[in-house]
């Protein structure tokens, strides 16, 4: 019964830290959309753009993907269409 107790406060735990976990990433997400706003920039680009033009152009797609997670806090599925957003950009 023990065992049962405790695993259930294990479980509990972890998705509490998934949780907050996403809640920094939509955070971070957030505060870049209000301070490109509060600047007025209409067409700006995130700074970390460049260097993931440059990792696209070098083949190294998955980096460029784990560093637009790091750098705007998205998913890895939201990282994965950012990258072929700005992949597809650079095509035209």
């Amino acid at each position: 019964m023990e065992y049962t107790f405790v695993s259930a406060i294990l479980i509990i735990f972890i998705y509490l830290m998934f949780k907050v976990n996403k809640l920094e990433q939509n955070i971070k997400q957030l505060k870049y959309s209000l301070e490109q706003f509060t600047k007025g920039a209409e067409d700006s680009e995130h700074p970390i753009n460049n260097r993931l033009y440059e990792l696209i152009q070098d083949g190294k797609e998955i980096k460029a993907i784990k560093e637009a997670r790091i750098a705007l806090g998205l998913s890895l599925i939201e990282g994965k269409e950012y990258v072929e957003m700005l992949k597809n950009q650079m095509n035209r």
